[in-house]
Parts: structure tokens; C-alpha cells; sequence
């Protein structure tokens, strides 16, 4: 099955979401055909979660990676991952994380993602 970048990306955030919420193993609970890109991303993201979790609570103010809602944090771990690929501009995995959050959690959600992200970005472009 092929699907688009952007359709992909929103079945990582699912696959991630559940397996955050779960613990079961990636897919287990994904009633559809998984997309090869999506699961890649996420099993990137699950191996990595607690050094993503610790990028996530340095660049929030105030904020730890675990007190954030599964879905911020789902969007933020899929966009890090992203992000660290460098495959994609920054303003797509950044503007997609963004849009999801907003639909499937809050706008604040959406917002605090969005300037976490910023944060990273920042940081990892000063350091280049």
C-alpha cells in the first residue's frame, strides 16, 4: 500500500499515540495496512523515546516531556525524528506536526508544539 508523505505521517502519529498509551507492540492495534515509511518512523521513535522525551523537556519551559498529552507528544517524537532525518524542510515536518495536534488535540496543544519544535530547530541550526 502506498500512501502520501502526509497520509503516512498521520499513521505514525496514530501508530505512535497507541503504542504510547498501550504499550503493545507497534501495530498491534492498527486495524489498517500499515504504510512502510510510518512504521520505520515509528519504531525510529519508540527505540528513541527517552532521549526524544529529554530533548522534548529541555526545550519545553516548564514543561516535562510526561506531563504533555499523548498526542503533543506523539506529534513532537514523529517530528523530531523528522527533523533529525533532515528528508524533509523543516517548515513540513514542523507546519504537519502543528496541524495535527491541532486537529486531534487543542489549539494550545498546537501551540506548544509549535514552539518546541521552534526551540529544537534553533538550537540545531546554531549548532551547524
Amino acid at each position: 500500500m502506498t500512501v502520501s508523505r502526509r497520509q503516512a505521517r498521520r499513521q505514525a502519529l496514530f501508530l505512535l499515540y497507541q503504542w504510547d498509551l498501550s504499550g503493545a507492540e507497534i501495530g498491534s492495534q492498527f486495524a489498517d495496512e500499515i504504510d512502510p515509511w510510518a512504521r520505520e518512523l515509528v519504531e525510529e521513535a519508540a527505540a528513541h523515546a527517552t532521549e526524544l522525551d529529554e530533548r522534548i523537556t529541555a526545550a519545553s519551559e516548564g514543561w516535562t516531556a510526561d506531563r504533555l498529552g499523548v498526542v503533543e507528544r506523539s506529534a513532537l517524537r514523529v517530528a523530531i525524528c523528522e527533523l533529525d532525518r533532515g528528508d524533509v524542510p523543516v517548515e513540513v515536518a514542523i507546519d504537519e506536526a502543528v496541524a495535527f495536534t491541532k486537529r486531534y488535540a487543542s489549539d494550545e496543544g498546537a501551540r506548544l508544539v509549535n514552539g518546541i519544535l521552534g526551540r529544537i530547530q534553533r538550537e540545531e541550526a546554531a549548532r551547524q
